[in-house]
């Protein structure tokens, strides 16, 4: 594997007896989740902020990867961290938002989780077929989706393009908890963006509405889609220290 790119590296905060799991986007990176990630450790709390196999350095590292990949990464960060606290609220941005969704669908026992612009409904079929035949065609990767961001001068740190099969093995790992989302009766804060230009804000509607348990609904009204690194940055932090104190008192 090539080397992590600066910015990328995961991180770990040891802190009291409740774990914040930090989850990471498509293509993305911990540099994406850092600050806020730092800041729930600064409030004390334990948090652990990996990196997703296959990101955080080359394409062509990524492109060997899938669904079962992240999900299996996410599922032993889970354990880990459950394994040293009393209380484990899991919180991710965009796929990392998928992950988090279906930890929670596998782990019942989650004190929260936390839910930034996530990717929650399958491409339909149209797409999938045209997507298939793009990677058929030999074409392995499409123009990037990062550094979807309001805030002028702020990058993330992404790739530069788009790899194609895992893109289909997300669609895949979405469709195979999608009719499980209903089983999630962990408490839901669910921030959204309004301009999101990578993940349609009507996700968001849909999980709101298909989830079992209690939801919180904010409106990231002045960022796009890497909301954790734009102007309402401080708004998830505050909002998810309040939901955090709240779910596990």
């Amino acid at each position: 594997m090539s080397d992590v790119l600066d910015g990328a590296e995961p991180q770990s905060w040891a802190g009291g007896n409740v774990g914040v799991l930090v989850v990471h986007g498509f293509t993305g990176t911990p540099g994406s989740m850092r600050d806020v990630a730092a800041a729930l450790a600064a409030a004390g709390h334990t948090v652990e902020l990996p990196l997703l196999p296959g990101h955080g350095t080359t394409v062509d590292d990524m492109i060997a990867t899938g669904w079962d990949d992240w999900s299996a990464a996410a599922q032993s960060a889970l354990d880990e961290l459950s394994a040293r606290v009393d209380h484990v609220v899991v919180l991710g941005l965009s796929m990392g938002g998928s992950l988090t969704l279906w930890l929670a669908t596998k782990n019942p026992d989650l004190a929260g989780i936390v839910c930034v612009n996530p990717a929650v409904v399958p491409q339909g079929e149209a797409t999938v077929t045209q997507l298939t035949e793009i990677l058929a065609s030999g074409m392995t990767v499409l123009p990037a989706i990062g550094s979807d961001i309001a805030m002028e001068g702020v990058v993330e740190v992404a790739y530069d393009s788009t790899p194609v099969g895992p893109l289909l093995s997300l669609q895949d790992g979405l469709r195979s908890f999608h009719d499980q989302l209903a089983s999630i009766e962990v408490p839901l804060l669910l921030l959204t963006s309004p301009q999101d230009h990578v993940v349609t804000p009507t996700d968001s509607d849909y999980l709101a509405e298909v989830v079992s348990g209690p939801v919180t609904r904010v409106s990231l009204d002045r960022s796009f889609h890497v909301a954790t690194q734009d102007y309402d940055q401080g708004l998830i932090i505050s909002s998810t220290l309040t939901f955090i104190t709240e779910v596990t008192s």
